[in-house]
């Protein structure tokens, strides 16, 4: 089950969570959406789920951001990352 309310109402009466799955909270007078409260019952597997999504978006950009590592020497090309960090290694430290 679930309802929209007001930051206000939330701030007067926090009772008003109770017996929802969760809540939409917007702001009245302007209508703009400001979030989400979530029924205790449910609390755990959204941490998960954003602890998730959270991690594989910095591991996207780390990957984008790795694919140009030692592009001014060509030495990306077709590599993977365990594969750039071990040429890099083999570089600076069997010289």
């Amino acid at each position: 089950m679930t309802t929209t309310v007001g930051i206000r109402d939330i701030s007067r009466n926090s009772n008003i969570l109770e017996g929802y799955d969760y809540i939409d909270v917007e702001d009245k007078k302007t209508h703009e959406y400001k979030g989400l409260f979530v029924s205790p019952k449910f609390a755990e597997d959204i941490k998960r789920y954003l602890q998730k999504k959270i991690l594989d978006e910095k591991q996207k950009e780390l990957d984008e951001i790795m694919q140009f590592a030692g592009i001014a020497e060509s030495e990306t090309k077709d590599k993977t990352f365990q594969e750039l960090k071990a040429s890099k290694r083999e570089k600076y430290y069997d010289e």
